[in-house]
């Protein structure tokens, strides 16, 4: 690397061309900052004691810096956006001079000819910039005085104009002297020398410029040969962007984390998705990586951005949006590459989006919590037998106990006919769900209201206290925002708080209502408890056919039971050596504890320890010889230990998982780990 302060415009005179990596972002500067450098360039051309104004580091990579041709192109790492704006600012300058006769140290031809044309050279080398895409077309388009192309970048045009504007008489000669002062470190990159990938995280490594996307993508196409470069982006990585569109940089870095997860079975940390993602890539090569990300890429668009094209899968997908439910997009990224490459059909994959969108919507009408949703998911795929695709996974679903638990129906009727419906957040949602239950004919909700049948006015007009009786506020409290007191309708403002009887008759009113959440209303002349509880049942009975719980039979989950039991249980206790006298004494003490701490809590007997798993291990057990080695899987700086009794294990290497280490060679001392073990568990359950 060779690295020099200079002034900018020395950098870009002489026979040369920088040329911006087609992978590269395209010009961004705003305005603001347009007018920041024009204010700092005539601060510095009109103070003489103000010797220079720095703007940064332009830093290119060439084949060699010893190699001399005629005109070298360099390609810009890190710097595009200074060099487009001076180079636009010296355009923008030149066209002033030549429209405009002044007494000034130059003139158009010398500021065009130095520092934006090799005036020697022909076609695209007579340019000493070559921007991507576009803003290259737009830029040779002012550069030549030619008409703007059809969709010309905006940047560089309002840019251009700009400083065009704000040229004159009164300001030009500082302007010059200013341009003069501009100086910068030039960065010089040589080929097998130097790691320009190192040196760019290195000058970005506050990410306030770039995305993890950005990082990644030039971490894939930096190291390749120029024509590499250009064959990967223009195969892979823009049709990417472009399915995208305006989606790309809020939804790239999502999809990211999503795919590592799919891929390595951890979940990345959304701003470290870059490291991540280079300990993946390590080793692997680059074309077949790209490739696989351009695919799962395709599968994430049509998921959550809803580009699929098949009406089935796409309205599934717009039901799982509107659930929320993100935290299922790693196991579904696996489920729709199963499906692209024929592993299950359509009918299977609609059956998979089906249960997910089940079990999630039966767990939060049932508030069971969702801080760890996001790791059941994760391990979700790992159940899938391909041979029986759907049963394998409803048994594993249904099987889920604790926390991870589906929900059945007697759960799930009891908490939905008192659950407040109305202040939940996917209410819209159900209701849509519910009263296109069995239709063929879809009724848009979004062009209807939710309406209380029984009014929220606290001060409820006599007709509706006297038919609810001596209690009504009672149970106007208990079951006014609950599933058998709300309905929908189009005409809410007239329905208002009238009596039950105004709102059944009137225009518009529930007897004439098209509706089906109205058609119990409509069989009945009072509204009272007995009437409220009566149609939450009968809605709650449908709410079990349109979310569905998987419902195998006993002697099939059995049979899923042994499988997955000789599978985890390839070995037994007798096959620990020290497992034996005391020591198996003390290991079914702390087994007994541990598998009582949550119903979701499974054992695994494995070739050299026993692990303790929910979604993944929390604790695994090493028999030794005088003590039973516990491994926790949580990090040691989170483990609350007061009397430093636990051991950082952390990169030494041992068997089971996790930084924590402790023992237990009592019976005694079953008690005082159970805290840690307990703490190892919560970790897991965030």
């Amino acid at each position: 690397m060779k690295a020099t302060s200079t002034n900018l415009l020395t950098v870009l005179k002489g026979p040369k061309q920088f040329v911006i990596p087609i992978y590269q972002r395209t010009y961004s500067w705003q305005l603001s900052q347009c007018k920041q450098l024009l204010y700092d360039i005539l601060r510095a051309g009109n103070n003489k004691s103000v010797s220079g104004h720095f703007v940064g580091s332009v830093v290119y990579f060439q084949e060699s810096i010893y190699n001399t041709t005629d005109v070298p192109q360099l390609l810009i790492i890190d710097g595009q956006q200074r060099v487009t704006t001076v180079s636009l600012i010296v355009l923008a300058l030149s066209e002033f001079l030549k429209n405009n006769e002044i007494e000034i140290e130059t003139n158009a031809s010398k500021l065009k000819n130095y520092y934006l044309l090799n005036a020697d050279e022909d076609n695209e080398l007579r340019y000493k910039l070559l921007l991507t895409r576009k803003d290259k077309e737009t830029y040779l388009s002012l550069l030549n005085d030619l008409p703007l192309p059809e969709k010309y970048s905006q940047r560089v045009f309002e840019n251009y104009q700009f400083f065009r504007e704000n040229i004159n008489r009164e300001n030009v000669n500082a302007l010059y002297n200013g341009i003069m002062k501009l100086f910068a470190v030039d960065v010089t990159l040589e080929k097998g020398k130097d790691n320009p990938q190192l040196i760019f995280e290195s000058m970005n490594s506050t990410g306030l410029d770039l995305s993890q996307a950005d990082l990644i993508r030039n971490y894939i196409l930096m190291g390749q040969e120029i024509q590499t470069q250009t064959r990967l982006y223009e195969k892979y990585w823009y049709p990417m962007e472009q399915n995208y569109g305006n989606d790309y940089v809020a939804f790239f870095d999502r999809f990211m984390r999503d795919y590592l997860s799919t891929k390595t079975g951890v979940i990345p940390n959304i701003n470290l998705v870059y490291n991540a993602f280079k300990s993946y890539a390590n080793g692997l090569l680059i074309e077949d990586i790209v490739a696989d990300i351009t695919e799962y890429a395709s599968y994430y668009a049509n998921m959550v951005l809803l580009k699929e094209k098949d009406p089935d899968l796409l309205k599934a997908f717009k039901n799982l949006k509107e659930l929320r439910v993100d935290v299922s997009y790693p196991f579904l990224l696996a489920v729709y590459n199963d499906y692209s490459k024929q592993v299950i059909d359509k009918r299977g994959f609609l059956a998979v989006l089906q249960l997910v969108e089940n079990y999630v919507f039966r767990r939060a009408i049932c508030g069971i919590a969702t801080n760890s949703l996001n790791k059941t998911f994760l391990t979700l795929y790992k159940s899938v037998n391909k041979l029986d695709y759907l049963g394998s996974l409803s048994a594993t679903m249904q099987l889920f106990n604790g926390y991870k638990r589906f929900p059945n129906d007697s759960e799930f009727i009891r908490e939905i006919k008192v659950k407040d419906l109305y202040n939940f957040r996917s209410k819209t949602y159900f209701l849509s769900r519910v009263e296109n239950y069995r239709r063929k004919e879809w009724v848009p909700i979004s062009e209807y209201t939710i309406e209380h049948i029984l009014p929220q006015n606290e001060n409820l007009k006599l007709e509706w206290q006297q038919m609810l009786g001596e209690n009504w506020k009672e149970i106007q409290n208990t079951w006014l925002h609950t599933l058998g007191n709300l309905t929908l309708t189009g005409y809410n403002s007239e329905l208002s708080d009238r009596p039950f009887q105004k709102k059944k008759t009137i225009e518009g009113g529930f007897n004439q209502s098209p509706l089906n959440l109205n058609n119990y209303l409509r069989t009945v002349e009072e509204w009272n408890e007995i009437h409220i509880q009566e149609r939450a049942g009968q809605l709650a009975e449908i709410a079990t056919n349109v979310w569905k719980y998987p419902n195998l039979s006993e002697e099939v989950l059995t049979r899923y039971v042994e499988q997955e039991r000789r599978v985890a249980n390839e070995y037994t206790i007798s096959d620990y050596e020290y497992l034996s006298g005391e020591m198996l004494i003390v290991f079914h003490e702390l087994r007994k504890r541990i598998l009582e701490l949550d119903g979701s809590v499974k054992e695994e007997f494995k070739k050299l320890y026993i692990a303790y798993k929910t979604s993944t291990n929390f604790v695994d057990i090493v028999p030794q010889k005088s003590r039973l080695r516990l491994s926790l899987n949580m990090p040691f700086s989170e483990l609350i230990d007061p009397e430093n009794i636990c051991k950082d294990v952390t990169d030494l290497g041992r068997w089971g998982n996790g930084d924590v280490e402790l023992g237990v060679a009592s019976i005694e001392e079953v008690s005082k780990v159970m805290g840690f073990i307990q703490q190892a568990l919560d970790y897991q359950e965030q």
